[in-house]
């Protein structure tokens, strides 16, 4: 600090980057909380650190910004499928993915439920206003992919319905890249009882309860159903062209890594010359005089 006791640039600047490493501490906190309350019999010694992940994480990070405007410089086009059973990890991983990222180039899809009217379109078409165009990245949090597997569990489509999905999924992602756009298909995967307590540390804690519909609960005891569906899906749509990645997600901060690194070596990106900023200076007008704003109109400073 100055002898008058104003922050120095410095200490804005270390201010200001300690509050953006606060913002990503926040983020992980509730695993933190959730692993150190839960009595784990299993052997953590293969977990990652905390310091080690943070470092990994903010130079993947910086990739993806990289990613992002080598995207928008070339007019290039991602969508990337994030599929696996609830509780698997995909929303933590979309979440670390665009966190830094500008939200006009990438951007999430989470449909909910498709409603009359969509029940009775071509299955694909409540997709495709979806689709990135030039100098965009989709990322979708569940995808067509519904069809292959709560839609089927669940019974909320026919079994005609079920295999003209598979005869024309091929097709409908081959349409895709042909188009020139990257698509990336990801399935999440954790074992039975890892699944089982991460729900019981959802029913326990009251900001994720949220996280846990009526159908995730039934998707719970319906594992072995989902399990032949999985297999299914991933057996008839893996295709050369849009193949399946699994993404081994017990360990949450490695699943995130992992994934962010692999999305990342299957783009072929690189670097964007980018002109240097410079702050230009304020126009200063002798006329100019600040109103003020009546009182009432603030915000109580409670905090």
């Amino acid at each position: 600090m100055s002898d008058n006791n104003l922050p120095t640039d410095y200490d804005r600047i270390r201010d200001d980057i300690l509050d953006s490493i606060d913002e990503e501490i926040e983020a992980e906190i509730g695993d933190a909380l959730m692993e150190r309350s839960a009595k784990r019999t299993t052997d953590d010694g293969g977990k990652i650190g905390r310091k080690e992940y943070f470092a990994s994480l903010l130079k993947l990070q910086l990739e993806l910004v990289k990613l992002q405007e080598w995207v928008v410089a070339n007019r290039v086009k991602v969508a990337v499928l994030f599929e696996g059973r609830d509780a698997a990890g995909k929303g933590g991983a979309i979440k670390r993915i665009t966190q830094r990222l500008n939200p006009r180039v990438c951007r999430v899809v989470a449909l909910p439920a498709p409603n009359e009217r969509e029940k009775t379109q071509w299955y694909f078409q409540r997709y495709t206003p979806h689709l990135p165009a030039g100098g965009e990245i989709v990322l979708f949090d569940r995808s067509w992919y519904n069809r292959a597997g709560v839609e089927r569990v669940m019974g909320f489509c026919t079994d005609q319905e079920y295999e003209q999905f598979f005869r024309t999924v091929p097709d409908f992602e081959r349409m895709i890249v042909d188009s020139g756009t990257i698509l990336l298909k990801y399935w999440f995967s954790i074992t039975d009882d890892e699944q089982e307590f991460r729900f019981q540390c959802r029913i326990n804690d009251p900001l994720k309860q949220w996280k846990l519909s009526p159908m995730d609960l039934e998707s719970r005891r319906r594992w072995e159903q989902y399990t032949k569906a999985k297999e299914i899906m991933l057996e008839r749509s893996h295709i050369p062209e849009a193949p399946w990645w699994v993404v081994e997600g017990n360990d949450k901060k490695r699943a995130r890594l992992n994934c962010i690194h692999h999305l990342l070596s299957q783009i072929p990106y690189g670097e964007v010359p980018q002109d240097t900023v410079e702050l230009p200076d304020r126009l200063h007008s002798d006329e100019y005089k600040r109103n003020e704003l009546p009182q009432e109109v603030f915000v109580p400073m409670v905090y």
